[in-house]
Parts: C-alpha cells; sequence; structure tokens
C-alpha cells in the first residue's frame, strides 16, 4: 500500500512523495502583476513538497483582478518567473503554474474593462481591489467570436510558463472561476454551443485543456476542479453528472493528474453540504487524483490514501505555515499555525518567516 512518503509520477514530473503544495494566492508581486524577488524565497523554502503548484497566476489582464497576484502574459512577467524556478529546481524541487482567469470574479478598477464571463451576471458580495474591497459588479457575456482570442491567451501563457521554467502547467478551473462559471448551470444561461447541454456546458474546459496540451504535453498539464461546490456562489442543480463528465473527458486527454478541491461540512476556510464527488469521479477518471482542503495531518492524508480514493494530497494553508511540511509530518513534528492576517500582505511576515525544524531548535 502506497504511502504518504513514496515517490510518485504525476504524469511525466516525476515527484518524490505525494506532499503537495496547494496553489495559494499570497499577493507579493507587483502592481503590474511581476514576481518579486520575496517570491524566490517562498518557493524555494516549499521545494521539498513532491510537487509545488504556484499561486494562481493571470493569463492576461483581462482574467487578472486579484491585487499584487502575479501573471504569465508578458516578457517582464516571465524573466522575473525564471529565477522563481530556477530556485526551486536548485534545492531539488518540482514547480508547476496555475493559470487562471477569474471571470467576474474581478473589478473594473483593476483590469481596466468589465468583467466577462460565461453569461450576465455577478457575484454576491465585495472584490478585492487596489482601493479596498469594492462590490462585485456585472458581467457581460463572452461572444461566441472572443473564445478564439481566450484559448490564445491560455497557449500563450503555457508557453511563457515553459520559458519561465516551470516543470508543466494547472488549468484552473475551480473556485468559482472563469472556466466553473461555464461548467455550472446557476451561472451558465447561454442558449450556443457553449450552454445548456452538460457536454456543451463542458466544451470550454474541453477546449482550453486540449490547446494547453497542445503546448506542454498532456503529461505536464493537470487540472483543478471544485465539484462540490465553492464560496462564491457558483453551484449547479446536479453536479454529479456534471464532474463524471468533466473528469471522464480530462481522462480521456490523458492528463498528467486532476486535484480536487472539496471541502466539507466542518471545513475551516469555505464549507459545504453538497456531498463529496469524489468517490464517483474516482471510478470514471483513470489517471493520478489529487485531492485538497482540511487534510492538515499525515493521519488524515495517509487514510484518503489508504481508501483508494486518491493518490496524493495537495496541502494548502498548512504548507504556508510550514516551509519543510513533508518533513514534519514524517516524523510528527509540531506544525506552524498560519497567521490570516498576513496571507495577502505585502511584505515578508507571514511568508518567508516561518520557522524550519532546524532554526525553531535552534
Amino acid at each position: 500500500m502506497a504511502s504518504l512518503f513514496d515517490p510518485i509520477a504525476l504524469g511525466d514530473i516525476q515527484a518524490p512523495n505525494r506532499v503537495l503544495m496547494a496553489p495559494l494566492t499570497r499577493g507579493r508581486a507587483t502592481q503590474d502583476h511581476v514576481p518579486t524577488d520575496l517570491m524566490i524565497e517562498y518557493y524555494r523554502q516549499r521545494a521539498s513538497a513532491g510537487l509545488i503548484i504556484s499561486e494562481a497566476t493571470g493569463i492576461s489582464q483581462q482574467g487578472l483582478g486579484w491585487p499584487y497576484a502575479p501573471g504569465l502574459w508578458n516578457d517582464a512577467q516571465v524573466a522575473a518567473w525564471k529565477p522563481v524556478t530556477d530556485a526551486v529546481h536548485a534545492a531539488g524541487g518540482r514547480i508547476v503554474a496555475q493559470l487562471w482567469h477569474m471571470g467576474r470574479q474581478v473589478h473594473s478598477s483593476v483590469i481596466g474593462e468589465q468583467p466577462v464571463s460565461s453569461s450576465a451576471t455577478a457575484t454576491a458580495g465585495e472584490a478585492h481591489t487596489y482601493d479596498g474591497k469594492q462590490a462585485f459588479e456585472t458581467a457581460r457575456p463572452l461572444t461566441l467570436d472572443e473564445i478564439p482570442g481566450l484559448l490564445d491567451d491560455y497557449e500563450i501563457a503555457t508557453r511563457n510558463a515553459l520559458a519561465a521554467g516551470f516543470d508543466g502547467v494547472q488549468i484552473h478551473a475551480a473556485n468559482g472561476y472563469l472556466i466553473d462559471q461555464f461548467l455550472r448551470d446557476n451561472a451558465n444561461f447561454r442558449d450556443d454551443r457553449y450552454g445548456g447541454s452538460i457536454e456543451n456546458r463542458t466544451r470550454l474546459l474541453r477546449e482550453v485543456t486540449e490547446r494547453v496540451i497542445s503546448v506542454a504535453g498532456a503529461g505536464r498539464t493537470s487540472v483543478r476542479l471544485s465539484p462540490n461546490g465553492d464560496s462564491q456562489g457558483v453551484n449547479d442543480s446536479n453536479p454529479e453528472p456534471l464532474f463524471t463528465h468533466a473528469a471522464k473527458l480530462l481522462s480521456d486527454l490523458g492528463i498528467g493528474f486532476l486535484e480536487l478541491r472539496e471541502p466539507g461540512p466542518d471545513g475551516t476556510f469555505g464549507k459545504t453540504d453538497v456531498p463529496k464527488l469524489s468517490p464517483a469521479i474516482r471510478k470514471v477518471f483513470g489517471g493520478v487524483l489529487v485531492v485538497n482542503s482540511d487534510y492538515d495531518t499525515a493521519e488524515a492524508a495517509q487514510a484518503v490514501i489508504d481508501s483508494g480514493l486518491a493518490d496524493a494530497v495537495a496541502f494548502g494553508r498548512t504548507f504556508l505555515a510550514n516551509p519543510d511540511l513533508p518533513e514534519r509530518l514524517k516524523i510528527g513534528a509540531p506544525l506552524n499555525v498560519s497567521d490570516a492576517p498576513t496571507w495577502y500582505s505585502r511584505g515578508p511576515k507571514g511568508y518567508v518567516d516561518y520557522p524550519a525544524l532546524e532554526t525553531a531548535d535552534a
């Protein structure tokens, strides 16, 4: 039976353990979405992960509405990411870039235009902006003649990720962002080939994945889904057939791995009463399956691997606060607790100053 600390092939990426670092938005790039030197140390410290999945990284200005989050659409961003990936590789690690289009989860003051989505809808609540939180705005539907350009943006970002030294990419199709807004029937009210039936609503996911694979290869492409809902009000009236269909098409495309973010009813950062769909997805997805959300201990992670439900576990806030998390889990060492007020702040506090084991012992 596989151990959490056994190696695993994540498609074409050979991981030394099954403790993955989940994508974590941290907001330490510049206002122009260029990575900073501080990010080099942050990722280098966490290179012992079986695989680092980078923070969500914008494929275009239109799609990146989070203040101080990084992008991958221009040469300056590529050049600034290169020292990050070099540092991870020098420390023996592997890292993939998570590609992000936020859809309606942005504000015009950040992206410089009206948000876009599958349909003319708005998210409840407030968006993060450079001027504090502001009410979300109603998005305009992407037109059919804009879809090819969107696919081009994913291709360019994938090429840029490889040029920047990433070992592959992950398509962010979860958490209520653009692809998720196309997937779910409470956000997608289209009457064209991207709306209505499950086959139509998964069309954008399939087309984006095919385009990314055409550049990176299937074995260096992965996808993140959040099948049992999210905290942004993007849900579906009948999620099981939707997400088993999505998982089956991704399996047929041969992606390197599929990651599922599945909070439970007692989740500590987002919670839902919608049952987890990983058991049904496991039956139709033939590749490596990674689960995420509230697996904060080695025992919990090992139990889900032992059950056969997952092959690896992605740790989020626990990895944020414990740069040497695999070793801590392996020897049962105490865990640092993340400092929530620093998650999206600008400096080193709560970012690169969490002590590693040798520092804590000293």
